[in-house]
């Protein structure tokens, strides 16, 4: 198709329609004109009305403008459109089609029948990976959205998802030159989230907009939504701004959440990547804050854009006008930018019918130049045609094989449909009965090599222990001695820990619970109802490790050396494919073991047990404590705190547990001299020993160890 001279972007939001036009300036593009033109209603809450309040904008919109000459390309919402980015086998250019074509059978949730889908291919520089972008729409939503422009006679080229109408305009206008930057368009009623560099995309959609913190106001003030709109737009010039920002703040926190929730799935999965900066575009952009409220929250520089690359009408009205809408109206632009064929991403929801009549009506006009030259040429159109009547007689072998080879081809796909289903049962019992040995040593593995990670005492130290020679063990003073003694371990399962680890609000270890259940973002933008991590690589066990340590400089001992060496608990050349993964170390508390009162009851009811057992008295959930210590490294009895031996199990009165702490009426006796609170091997007192808790972030099947490639050197390095 011939580039046009001039196009319009439409983007039918739900406050406004948004329009620009952009024509030729010689080689460039420069912005000649635009349109804001804001709904009665916001289309969400119309009801009925909000296709008569869309004619209106538009009637509005085609009575001031001439479209002759021009074409036009219109958005749809991400929300009701469909994406999804995956990535191909090494395969011939030529075969991508059939294998994309797979792809969207597999992928789309509806019969490729329909919709109406189209995809674009993403390459890397020096990379030999093809990714996939596939996009698709329900096909009588998009054939109800394009007729809203054809009452108008309007000449529609191109539908474009709207976020990737953004990701165009940014694209063009240079702003992912410096790598991976993060585009947050808060719009009505959701915000698009795009994460992309100049030759890769990953886009979602969250459900919060504008509308939220208006509906927030409305409950705080008692308003009705216009109302509330109005207070929210003239907020920093209000008398009663604090209040208002006050009664926002939630929205601003479920808003920034959301963010960081997208930032750590994209990075668990894209752990090569890294965001440089975070555009913000969107007209609730304009309440003074939140650009700062983003970038204290989210520790990235937030830029507003404040100009495009192709200008501003010169009009200065229209100017001003425009630079005050400059946040809203980037998806128009783009959506221009792609009717004007400058934009990387050509992909168009656009039905094919009217491609195909869009086609045929830009032949036509070269069906009267044929007439002319046909009745002024007819000696050398008749001698062509003999001469390619006889090529096509002469080609009748080769068209009878492909006919024969074409026929093979359906005989087979027909076969395929008929066995394609089969077994499909027995295969979903086979691999339920494979999932029930998954993680079968998971635990096991898990607790043993944190407890090896762990530094070890002075040699002659641990000889002395496992040799169990008090004597020798006392020959160091007990504050120099290098001993940890893990009491308790417990564990809480979290299928969102990584996107919770990359908040800067989540602190590890605080909620002894799993994250609650929501939306959390799919590779193609969508939101998983379970709420965990789709691709199982964000999932794992937030572990509570309580242990004591005589040493006098403890504290500086755990923080510098004990937390360093369970962060080696990763994979690693020696073992590539480790199923776990220690991402986080989180020193939680510490004090001495005379400074606790639950520790100082639990050491007294061990030694009361113990004590009980020797006479053959046992006590009912309290077990008798060994004359075994357990050795170097373990709890009382040599055993591991498993999954089930949570914190606060009131069975054992575990730490902060209903019986953890001193019961009413009893006072232990806290002397050194009391047997309770002396080492059973050295009988020395323990009171000055230290006790800590430290949590630990253990991530679920990590990316596996891989060699590193290596780099090639670049020749121009040392003359540079």
């Amino acid at each position: 198709m011939a580039n046009p001279r001039f196009a319009w972007g439409i983007d039918i939001g739900n406050r406004a329609l948004k329009a620009v036009k952009i024509v030729r300036d010689g080689d460039a593009l420069r912005v000649d004109d635009f349109e804001f033109i804001e709904h009665e209603t916001i289309l969400s809450q119309a009801g009925d009305n909000r296709e008569s309040l869309i004619q209106t904008a538009l009637a509005s919109f085609v009575q001031r403008h001439n479209f002759k000459g021009g074409v036009v390309s219109v958005g749809v919402s991400g929300q009701t459109s469909f994406a999804r980015f995956v990535k191909l086998p090494p395969v011939e250019d030529k075969k991508i089609p059939e294998i994309v074509r797979f792809e969207a059978i597999q992928q789309i949730p509806f019969p490729l029948d329909d919709v109406e889908w189209d995809y674009q291919l993403f390459r890397q520089q020096d990379n030999p990976e093809v990714e996939v972008g596939i996009f698709a729409m329900r096909r009588e939503l998009v054939n109800q959205h394009i007729k809203y422009f054809t009452d108008f006679d309007l000449n529609v080229q191109h539908v474009q998802m709207n976020p990737l109408a953004v990701y165009n305009a940014m694209q063009y206008d240079s702003r992912f030159n410096d790598g991976i930057s993060m585009v947050v368009d808060v719009g009505t009623d959701n915000t698009d989230l795009l994460i992309a560099s100049n030759d890769s995309i990953w886009m979602r959609s969250i459900p919060i907009g504008g509308s939220n913190f208006t509906e927030a106001l409305t409950k705080a003030f008692k308003l009705n939504f216009v109302k509330a709109e109005d207070l929210k737009r003239n907020a920093a010039t209000s008398k009663y701004a604090r209040q208002i920002f006050q009664h926002m703040r939630p929205v601003f926190a479920d808003l920034v959440a959301e963010i960081q929730r997208s930032i750590g799935f994209y990075s668990s999965v894209h752990r090569d990547m890294k965001i440089g900066k975070i555009y913000a575009l969107g007209g609730t952009f304009k309440l003074p804050g939140l650009q700062k409220y983003l970038q204290q929250n989210l520790q990235m520089p937030v830029e507003r854009i404040d100009s495009l690359t192709a200008g501003a009408p010169a009009d200065s009205k229209h100017a001003a006008i425009f630079g005050d809408n400059l946040l809203s109206i980037v998806g128009a632009y783009g959506l221009a930018l792609q009717a004007m064929n400058a934009t990387l991403v050509t992909s168009s929801l656009l039905p094919r019918a009217i491609q195909r009549e869009r086609m045929w009506q830009d032949k036509t006009k070269w069906f009267g130049l044929a007439a002319a030259l046909f009745i002024g040429g007819a000696t050398v159109v008749g001698a062509r045609w003999f001469f390619e009547d006889l090529q096509y007689t002469n080609a009748q072998a080769v068209k009878s094989k492909n006919d024969a080879t074409l026929k093979q081809a359906e005989s087979l796909s027909a076969q395929w449909l008929t066995v394609q289903g089969s077994g499909e049962a027995e295969r979903t019992i086979i691999g339920n009965l494979q999932t029930l040995t998954d993680g079968r040593y998971l635990w096991r593995d898990l607790y043993a090599d944190l407890i090896a990670a762990l530094p070890q005492p002075q040699p002659a130290l641990l000889a002395a222990l496992r040799a169990g020679k008090a004597d020798e063990v006392k020959q160091i003073p007990r504050g120099e001695r290098q001993i940890i003694r893990v009491d308790e371990i417990s564990s809480t399962y979290d299928p969102m820990l990584m996107a919770n680890l990359a908040s800067p609000n989540y602190r590890l270890g605080e909620t002894l619970t799993a994250a609650p259940a929501m939306a959390m973002p799919s590779p193609d933008g969508s939101a998983s109802a379970a709420g965990a991590d789709p691709t199982g690589k964000g999932r794992g066990f937030v572990i509570m490790m309580r242990f004591t340590c005589p040493l006098s400089t403890a504290p500086q001992f755990v923080e510098s050396q004990v937390q360093k060496a369970l962060l080696t608990i990763a994979p690693s050349p020696q073992r590539p494919n480790l199923k776990y993964a220690v991402r986080r170390v989180r020193y939680v508390s510490d004090n001495r073991i005379s400074e606790n009162p639950a520790r100082l009851a639990r050491l007294q009811a061990e030694y009361d047990a113990a004590q009980k057992a020797k006479q053959g008295v046992i006590v009912p959930g309290q077990n008798p404590v060994p004359t075994n210590p357990g050795g170097f490294g373990g709890p009382p009895g040599g055993g591991f705190g498993g999954p089930s031996g949570m914190f606060g199990n009131p069975d054992n009165g575990g730490f902060g547990g209903p019986t953890g702490g001193i019961a009413p009426g009893v006072v232990p006796i806290t002397t050194a001299n009391n047997p309770a609170f002396r080492d059973r091997l050295t009988d020395e007192p323990m009171l000055g020993d230290w006790e800590f808790i430290l949590a630990i972030a253990v991530q679920l099947d990590p990316e596996p160890w891989k060699k590193p490639e290596p780099q090639p050197t670049d020749p121009t390095a040392s003359a540079q």
